[in-house]
């Protein structure tokens, strides 16, 4: 927002109907994703009395997040001056849908193209929605690609492009919310029995390790979590991390919402396998810092995820170490069988041998449950997503820059 000053400079002091409307003030500025504060500034940037500000940012927070208005021409009870100036001055988001996908059992993949940011080209990142009988699922993305590398999964072998802004994380979310009917006054008959919504649940488990965008997933969060807008609960957002050790404390203390570990294995020369991550964090100091993640409570569980992996991680002895391992830490285990992609390493684990390891887990205290692969047949299961965007080197960017 450095630059938003310069702008608001720029503009003229008070919205009238032929206000001079400067350009956006700065790349990847945008009305859908802008917390409170952002879309005050954005508000005085075009000239917006101060005395006006609170006003005019409660009217689009309510076209933003609850009517889910895709033009700024939609909010009626805006002055006609401010919403030209602001549309000719910020986009109200910026996703593109190139392709939708349907899966046999509704489940629902979309690729959106998002645009270039400094001297990078534009991307796509994948967006997941699962619907099932007790809730809505949605699945989103914080980074194009990944850096973890982590073997059993088909997002690790697209190495990061960039990170994701809050902007384009929230949009994810309206841009479903939108595409499914489920903002008020369109909202279908069907829906969660918990809201009443078509999404009545997040998990930032698509593209990318969320913890390594600590900065723009924490901003995101805020604004899908306003009570006053998108207002999903807190306890319906889970936020997934491979063990990114040092931020795990801040997603308690700073976010409040679910907490989910990428757990996989029980024992370090697995798990560094599997994840790399490991080797820097290993399995002993991960589990410390669930033991002390804040507000930590039965009602508030950590959910490890498990995939099964045939011969790698699916022994018995692996599910009584998985049980020793977290011991006294409020948790459930989602064991996932492996979700096959285009070269990958592994096979799934036996049925027989992912029931006879949940049960070891149930017998113990632990929920257990077996995670119903959703969407395997357009590549929109666990682990599955991927992209084709690619980081460009020096060269291709200069290619891609326009001429001066």
């Amino acid at each position: 927002m450095a630059n938003l000053a310069l702008l608001k400079r720029g503009a003229q002091r008070a919205i009238t109907p032929d206000v001079t409307v400067m350009p956006a003030a700065q790349e990847g500025v945008q009305l859908v994703g802008a917390t409170r504060e952002e879309l005050g500034e954005q508000l005085a940037a075009v000239g917006v009395p101060p005395h006006q500000i609170k006003m005019r940012v409660a009217q689009l927070w309510h076209w933003l997040y609850v009517r889910g208005a895709q033009s700024t021409d939609e909010m009626a009870n805006v002055a006609r001056p401010v919403r030209d100036a602001l549309g000719a001055a910020f986009p109200l988001g910026s996703a593109e849908l190139v392709t939708e996908q349907i899966s046999s059992d509704g489940t629902r993949k979309w690729l959106l193209r998002l645009p270039a940011r400094g001297t990078g080209a534009p991307v796509e990142v994948e967006t997941v929605y699962i619907p099932e009988d007790s809730r809505g699922t949605l699945c989103v993305s914080s980074q194009v690609g990944c850096t973890l590398n982590c073997t059993f999964c088909h997002t690790g072998t697209q190495r990061l492009v960039r990170n994701l802004t809050a902007g384009e994380i929230v949009e994810q979310v309206v841009f479903a919310r939108r595409r499914l009917g489920d903002f008020s006054g369109e909202r279908p008959v069907t829906g969660s029995p918990a809201t009443g919504r078509m999404i009545s649940n997040v998990v930032l488990m698509g593209m990318g390790e969320p913890l390594y965008n600590f900065d723009n997933v924490k901003a995101a969060l805020s604004v899908i979590a306003d009570g006053e807008g998108l207002s999903l609960s807190k306890r319906r957002i889970t936020l997934s991390t491979s063990g990114v050790v040092p931020m795990i404390g801040r997603v308690g203390a700073e976010c409040g919402v679910m907490l989910a570990i990428s757990l996989h294995a029980v024992r370090d020369e697995i798990r560094d396998e599997l994840v790399p991550l490991n080797k820097k964090y290993p399995i002993a100091e991960l589990m410390e810092a669930c033991r002390t993640y804040p507000g930590l409570s039965n009602a508030r569980r950590i959910t490890f995820e498990y995939v099964m992996l045939k011969g790698v991680n699916d022994s018995l002895a692996d599910a009584r170490g998985l049980v020793d391992l977290i011991r006294g830490i409020p948790a459930k285990i989602n064991l996932i069988p492996f979700n096959a992609w285009p070269g990958s390493p592994y096979e799934c684990s036996d049925w027989d041998t992912i029931e006879a390891f949940a049960d070891i887990v149930n017998r113990a205290g632990y929920a257990s449950p077996v995670r119903t692969p959703r969407g395997q047949d357009i590549l929109a299961a666990c682990g599955q997503l991927r992209s084709e965007s690619q980081k460009l080197s020096a060269r291709e960017r200069r290619a891609l820059a326009p001429a001066p």
